[in-house]
């Protein structure tokens, strides 16, 4: 006899046609055998009586549940919490801490943002954020009494611009690196430094600021943020590259802090939500080849990048793979070098890992102004193989022009603060042959400069 549970002794056995089309069949003891884990949909949770209910509805939000089990599913779900163990895994998350999963990677970062922000706070961001980022902060934070400062984070001289921008209410200092689109990157170390050094650790001083990065481009697969002094949160949009294949929105924030995911788990009871079910399995379908697929990406965008480097068309290349790469300066202490650890547990895989520099790429086309902004949106519009599509991390190539798309709602004063110039494009290498992506870039490439030769001779 299939029953409501599997204690035959709670529910009778339904004998009338109405309540048997509504009851709840569970499969026979023991079934729970397969490989994959399960995916649960339910929205609630039976209960063994009305203290246990009682007990969990006492319980303080917390990143992951206890032996009670859940109560309801916009509290957490057991298949939203194995995917967010895996990632908590990845990001090195210890038992104090955890991982919290959301439907977007926006929604982690306003998460995060919202549960260490109040009115009369302060905030420092880089001004090469992500576009969404920036959004937020304009429409929404500000206009909640926060206060800001953006500052150049870039290269050896960030952390010292973190630090002159440091006042007694700063709550968060954020970070995002390699940065979108420049892929700059933050010395995380020397932002930990500073940060500690005004404020004193957290261990030391309890109120001071989270230091929170984004790490999207690089993934736990290349840098483990939470592996370094002073970062307390780390931030995934897992609709990139965690994900890996386009058809997920998903975004996650961990961190070894009990307070830190305490307040971060009750705006996501109370204001956010965590990731449905369906989308958790996917994503953790996902992670299980994102070792071998971030090598791909990089092996590939290696090709692509010295192709762009030698063509005339092309004014800038960046690319922390590149010599060129403006933190790229040798050895094994430069930022480059520290950022991008390629999926090395220790420095004893070096002999048998291949280094490599992720799958995104900027370049600048030649030309000033509105020149370079046509020219750059005739290149990628001319692509045949890559795909003309914002978002970026997934097996097939995109190509983006961010002045006119992703950062479109950021002023032009600003956005060149950042360093995205009218003519930067923006690639996410996918895992295709390298050489059919490099010849696809360079037609497209060669044939806005014949179209102009033509233009000027006729």
């Amino acid at each position: 006899t299939r029953q409501l549970s599997s204690d035959d002794k709670k529910h009778a056995t339904p004998t009338s046609f109405a309540t048997k089309c509504a009851s709840l069949y569970h499969p026979s003891a023991g079934a729970n055998r397969g490989l994959a884990p399960p995916i649960y949909f339910g929205s609630t949770y039976l209960l063994d009586d009305a203290d246990h209910g009682a007990r969990l509805h006492d319980k303080k939000e917390a990143a992951y549940t206890d032996q009670d089990g859940f109560v309801y599913s916009r509290w957490g779900s057991p298949t939203n919490e194995a995917c967010a163990k895996q990632i908590g895994a990845l990001e090195g998350v210890d038992q104090r801490g955890g991982t919290l999963l959301f439907g977007s990677g926006m929604s982690g970062i306003t998460s995060a943002l919202m549960s260490a922000l109040k009115a009369g706070d302060h905030a420092v961001f880089p001004y090469t954020v992500y576009g969404g980022t920036h959004e937020f902060i304009k429409e929404f934070a500000i206009h909640w009494g926060i206060e800001v400062d953006f500052i150049d984070a870039a290269g050896e001289n960030g952390p010292e611009a973190y630090k002159a921008a440091l006042r007694e209410n700063t709550k968060v200092v954020y970070c995002e690196t390699p940065a979108n689109p420049t892929c700059r990157i933050t010395d995380l170390k020397g932002v930990g430094r500073v940060v500690d050094e005004v404020y004193g650790t957290r261990e030391e001083n309890p109120n001071r600021p989270w230091v929170m990065v984004d790490g999207t481009f690089a993934t736990p697969y290349h840098q483990r943020a939470l592996d370094i002094p002073g970062v307390d949160v780390s931030i995934q949009s897992c609709t990139k590259y965690l994900g890996g294949h386009s058809d997920i929105l998903a975004g996650s924030v961990s961190s070894k802090s009990p307070e830190f995911c305490h307040g971060i788990a009750k705006v996501q009871k109370l204001i956010t939500a965590p990731l449905n079910p369906m989308d958790s399995y996917l994503l953790m379908r996902g992670i299980r080849t994102l070792d071998v697929r971030m090598q791909r990406h990089g092996e590939n965008a290696l090709q692509v990048a010295k192709m762009l480097d030698e063509h005339p068309l092309v004014a800038s290349t960046f690319y922390p793979g590149l010599e060129n790469h403006p933190d790229n300066t040798g050895g094994d202490e430069c930022l480059v070098a520290q950022a991008f650890r390629s999926g090395r547990d220790s420095p004893e895989d070096a002999s048998f890992m291949p280094q490599t520099y992720g799958g995104m790429i900027a370049f600048i086309v030649a030309g000033e102004g509105d020149v370079a902004l046509e020219r750059a949106k005739k290149v990628c519009e001319g692509l045949r193989v890559v795909n003309l599509a914002v978002s970026l991390g997934s097996v097939e190539s995109l190509v983006e022009h961010p002045a006119s798309m992703t950062h479109a709602m950021i002023p032009r004063e600003d956005r060149l603060a950042g360093g995205l110039d009218d003519g930067l494009i923006r690639i996410s290498v996918g895992i295709e042959r390298a050489s059919d992506l490099v010849q696809d870039l360079k037609q497209s490439l060669d044939r806005v400069m014949e179209e102009e030769r033509a233009e000027r001779a006729a």
